[in-house]
């Protein structure tokens, strides 16, 4: 037990590493949502995020503060947002470059939960909370790795592969239990590019085992992950070439990106110097000195017992929250409030990517028109419209509009809440909307608002409660 929290001296060039890659990861996350975050949750955007900070100081009052942490409370406007963004992406550099990292850090994972709450709907994904565990984590990397920061970084990872393979086997979808997901999911995913299209082409016996291939790789391989170097080694190289192959037939942002980034602590130093036997070796040396230095000695002596705790509240969370996915049953209210408080801040959540998979691929087309009788589309910038348009790759951008529109056929009144202000914006012709599209038909003149039309759902009330949770 007391080796747990001991200093990794085997893990200072794959830490180093690590922190390169996801100031990496950072960079595009950001600046993916700084060029349309004005537009999701800015003033004149599909959900201002004003309006949401309103709500909730009303009805919660202080506690607002801690149910929606974010930088945000006293100006939520169009600057702010992009400032924020922006912000993140200038951090994300100093982080690459090793410049104030700690502070870097700290930043980049606070600027990031900001808008994360206010892009509400939108940045509600378990590529966001991902992201945000592991940045936060990354806080406690600065002065270098121990036993129980790498095995938190590992049971971060262990939770995203293998609760995914979990929820697909227990989540009674048909096309799972009879190894077909493969033959819809390269067609019906959210946003394919041209590479889905050949791996469609593929045979079907093949499409068949690699969902064999899934199971294994999220129902097997994460146990290796607990296992000794060799199988650790194994489910890394493993890992590594199926989120390759992922990126290679789908666009997912950056998660696959960062499931290779967290790959890295199941290497070690060893490992490493094998592919940078010279350029990296003074990497080592480096922290070494560092490490052994009074000044960072008692930083990281100081930062221990910070760990032990974080380390705690992680995991009673994530137990707790994946106790509640497997057996269906609520959780005791003091666990309730406990998880309740650790998603607010990104932390201790579970994952379940692709629990069940869309059978038939349904598109939904935008169209207006001045008088009624000729009708013009609306053209989205990434997904599927018009036919003589190929698919782009896009990884690690993800456009969060177009994303959500995979699932308003649906008709979830949790995901399509947001889809009559995203169209009342469009007929009010906003510029903050509209530029969130590649064509808007009616940039001149917007279409007329259709006689008697009004919003069937309570907007702002909606997008309060769905990001309180």
């Amino acid at each position: 037990m007391y080796r747990l929290f001991r200093y990794a001296p085997d893990y200072q060039l794959v830490s180093w590493l690590f922190l390169r890659l996801l100031a990496l990861v950072y960079l595009a996350a950001f600046y993916s949502l700084s060029v349309q975050i004005e537009g999701l949750a800015g003033p004149q955007g599909i959900l201002p995020f004003q309006s949401v900070l309103d709500a909730s100081w009303q009805q919660y009052g202080w506690s607002s503060l801690w149910r929606l942490p974010n930088l945000l409370w006293i100006y939520a406007g169009d600057g702010a947002l992009f400032a924020l963004a922006i912000s993140g992406c200038i951090f994300a550099v100093l982080l690459f470059f090793a410049i104030r990292q700690r502070f870097a850090l700290i930043s980049l994972f606070v600027c990031y939960l900001s808008l994360y709450h206010a892009g509400q709907v939108f940045t509600n994904f378990q590529w966001d909370y991902l992201l945000m565990e592991t940045g936060f984590l990354a806080i406690f990397l600065v002065n270098g790795p121990n036993h129980l920061l790498i095995f938190l970084f590992h049971w971060l990872l262990f939770r995203l592969r293998f609760l995914s393979g979990l929820s697909k086997w227990f989540s009674g979808d048909p096309s799972w239990a009879h190894f077909t997901a493969l033959d819809y999911y390269f067609e019906t995913q959210p946003l394919p590019h041209i590479g889905a299209w050949y791996a469609q082409q593929l045979p079907q016996w093949l499409l068949h085992a690699g969902v064999g291939v899934t199971f294994f790789a999220e129902l097997i391989v994460p146990l290796f992950i607990f296992l000794p170097r060799r199988f650790r080694i194994f489910a890394a190289l493993f890992t590594i070439a199926l989120q390759l192959l992922i990126i290679a037939t789908s666009n997912h942002n950056f998660i696959n990106l960062l499931t290779i980034v967290l790959c890295l602590f199941l290497l070690d130093d060893r490992f490493l110097m094998r592919l940078f036997p010279r350029h990296m070796q003074h990497r080592r040396t480096d922290n070494r000195d560092l490490q052994h230095s009074s000044g960072a000695f008692a930083v990281q002596a100081d930062a221990s017992w910070k760990l032990k705790l974080f380390a705690l509240l992680i995991m009673l969370s994530s137990i707790s929250l994946s106790y509640r996915m497997i057996s269906g049953q609520p959780l005791p209210q003091p666990f309730q409030n406990m998880t309740a408080v650790m998603h607010s801040f990104g932390l201790g959540n579970v994952y379940h990517v692709f629990p069940t998979m869309q059978t038939e691929r349904m598109e939904l087309q935008i169209e207006g028109s001045q008088d009624g009788k000729h009708w013009q589309a609306y053209v989205f910038r990434y997904k599927p419209g018009p036919v003589e348009r190929m698919p782009a790759f896009i990884v690690p951008h993800q456009p969060r509009l177009d994303w959500m529109m995979w699932f308003v056929p649906t008709k979830n009144p949790q995901v399509s809440f947001w889809l009559e202000p995203f169209l009342l914006g469009l007929w009010h012709n906003q510029q903050a909307i509209t530029g969130l599209l590649e064509k808007n038909p009616f940039a001149a003149k917007a279409p007329p608002l259709p006689q008697g039309f009004s919003l069937s759902l309570p907007f702002h009330q909606s997008a309060a409660t769905t990001a309180n949770g």
